[in-house]
């Protein structure tokens, strides 16, 4: 991108209108990560909270050196929940390993369930196997989306020990929980993994039914 595209996305940066900042941040979009982080940096504490989830959104896929210490700044320290989610998604985008321990204190301290949720989402994307124990705790909280987070994560994670944990929601009332269960054992290869997801295909919802059948097909590639 040309010198004076971006000093003019510098510029709408400080628009009074937040509909033009918003615009200025989505322009980022193709520069490369280490020219846009520092534009994307001159919003994070913008007076918009919208500008700003979009702002921090944006620091996790155009990252720079400074972004991991800002993003796990923002997890710990933001008065704002939907902030410290944006954060902890954020740091999932990021594939950091240091990421790890910020996201497992996000988890455990944290008080707002979608800073919970986003924290657990992330562990899935570092692919950290020191997850499991946090992902276990996970499955067992009172938010179906987090139990939804947390067997996907396992997936994510390859977590065959964890197996016979997320195997308990194989007949969730929520289908959503069953379909996630049924889209994590692809990754999953175990001797209970198979009747499992056969058992899954006969779900009354077509779409928990569907992802089994899918699941059971990347099974079988993965072993041939």
């Amino acid at each position: 991108m040309a010198s004076l595209d971006l000093e003019q996305i510098s510029q709408q940066l400080e628009s009074d209108s937040s509909k033009d900042r918003m615009l200025a941040l989505a322009m980022l979009r193709n520069v490369e990560p280490a020219i846009a982080a520092p534009l994307v940096r001159k919003v994070i504490n913008d007076v918009s909270l919208q500008v700003r989830s979009m702002a921090v959104f944006a620091m996790g896929i155009k990252p720079d050196a400074e972004t991991f210490d800002i993003l796990v700044k923002l997890v710990e320290t933001d008065p704002d929940y939907g902030i410290r989610a944006d954060a902890a998604g954020a740091l999932g985008y990021l594939e950091d390993p240091r990421g790890f321990e910020p996201l497992v204190r996000a988890f455990y301290e944290d008080t707002d369930w979608l800073v919970r949720f986003s924290a657990a989402v992330s562990l899935g994307n570092l692919k950290d196997p020191r997850a499991h124990d946090v992902l276990i705790e996970a499955l067992s909280s009172d938010e179906v989306v987090i139990q939804q987070a947390a067997i996907a994560a396992v997936g994510e994670v390859g977590d065959v020990m964890a197996v016979d944990h997320i195997l308990t929601f194989a007949q969730a009332e929520d289908w959503l929980v069953r379909q996630r269960l049924a889209e994590a054992l692809a990754n999953l290869p175990s001797p209970k993994t198979e009747p499992a997801l056969r058992f899954m295909t006969k779900d009354p919802h077509p779409q928990v039914a569907e992802a089994a059948r899918i699941s059971l097909q990347r099974l079988s590639d993965r072993a041939s």
